[in-house]
């Protein structure tokens, strides 16, 4: 904070707004927020700045803003902005997006109609992020915006909460979430449905962001299995069209209602977070039991990583992405665990610790990653000791070491 921005702003002089976004969805487990008890510190030695921070009013915020330093702040609850306001602003985006729709795709008419247009305003209950996931999943694929939209009006209206704020008298982001996953999924097969959480459980949990290629090599899918069913939700997440770009949910509010069994109701798509961490942890150590060996990157004998001049080049050729994420993050999901799921973790642990180690730190020292190593190895003994097993004596012997 202070080399980055305080300094800077101090010795240049000049004015500037800082907008600190989505605070809420920092992974800030401390009582009170951090950036805020940082800007608290800070905040007197840059008169120049002024500085807009959103987020949903969770308790360790809201603490934050109590702190003596940050006394000089103004609070705008945006719930209680005039609803016509919010509508009104809602309604030109959904002119505007419609109005591009149907000139590119040839609607002819008078689309979307003052009653549909009403509506959906209503049913947005001034939610952005709800007009703009509705605006994606009109303008999906080859189907006809006119009847995709008429398919989300005519679905089922519900009562739910999203994030922390109650709306029981108007249906918000769930209602359209249920009705863009039984579009899309709803006519499947039942057999189809783990497939469908396991993928759509892969972009939600994840430590880092996956490729939709990544993807189906961690789960053992066919990637063209994974992109077209991801591609069928489009509206619910940031897809792009290179199956190796990484993809993530559209919203916060997707991952909050998909795990909730509260809000998402329908067990055909939930996600157990649980299941889904051993899932992902399964996939990252049979992966790695399987491609890991000695010298993955084909390194010249005796030298160090610093005087290879091309080992970005061998790194990105030999240690494919789905490899990388599982030397990386297999521990975030094995602290997920649950004793449910020892009996299922334990041999495929025993067989990476033993037979793969050394070459696991040898991925790790090519990427620069070394200091992961500590994390791992702290994480699983944690696991362990909770667990009440033993790998080898896995615990006794690296504490010593």
């Amino acid at each position: 904070m202070n080399k980055l921005i305080v300094q800077p702003l101090v010795r240049s002089a000049v004015s500037t707004v800082i907008v600190i976004d989505a605070l809420d969805e920092c992974k800030d487990k401390e009582p009170v927020s951090t950036i805020l008890s940082v800007l608290g510190e800070f905040v007197s030695q840059i008169p120049g700045a002024k500085i807009f921070i959103t987020g949903r009013p969770e308790p360790r915020i809201r603490e934050g803003f109590r702190l003596p330093l940050l006394k000089q702040v103004t609070v705008f609850v945006l719930h209680e902005v005039e609803s016509s306001r919010v509508n009104s602003d809602i309604r030109l985006f959904f002119r505007q997006k419609f109005s591009e729709i149907a000139s590119r795709r040839g609607v002819l008419g008078d689309w979307p109609t003052e009653e549909q247009m009403d509506l959906l305003c209503k049913r947005t209950a001034g939610l952005f992020v709800y007009a703009v996931a509705t605006v994606k999943s009109v303008d999906y694929q080859n189907n006809s915006p006119k009847k995709q939209l008429d398919r989300l009006l005519q679905s089922p209206q519900i009562s739910v909460f999203e994030g922390m704020t109650e709306f029981t008298t108007n249906p918000t982001l769930d209602s359209l979430y249920a009705s863009i996953l039984q579009e899309a999924f709803g006519k499947n097969y039942p057999e189809d449905d783990p497939k469908v959480r396991s993928i759509l459980g892969a972009v939600i949990m994840a430590a880092n962001p996956l490729s939709p290629s990544a993807i189906a090599t961690l789960l053992g899918f066919d990637v063209d299995e994974v992109f077209p069913l991801l591609l069928s939700v489009h509206s619910l997440l940031t897809l792009r069209e290179d199956v190796d770009r990484p993809v993530r949910p559209f919203h916060k509010s997707f991952p909050d209602f998909i795990v909730d069994p509260v809000r998402c109701t329908n067990s055909r798509f939930r996600i157990s977070p649980p299941d889904q961490h051993a899932e992902l942890l399964v996939g990252c150590l049979e992966l790695m039991n399987r491609s890991l060996e000695q010298n993955m990157c084909k390194l010249p004998d005796g030298v160090m990583n610093s005087e290879v001049d091309d080992l970005k080049e061998r790194t990105g050729k030999y240690i494919h992405q789905a490899l990388e994420y599982a030397c990386r993050s297999w521990h975030m999901h094995l602290v997920e665990m649950t004793p449910a799921h020892t009996l299922k973790i334990t041999p495929i642990l025993h067989q990476f610790l033993e037979g793969k180690f050394i070459f696991w730190l040898e991925v790790l020292s090519v990427l620069g990653a070394v200091k992961e190593v500590v994390n791992a190895l702290e994480a699983a003994a944690r696991w362990l000791d909770v667990c009440r097993v033993s790998v080898f004596n896995f615990s006794t012997r690296f504490t010593q070491n």
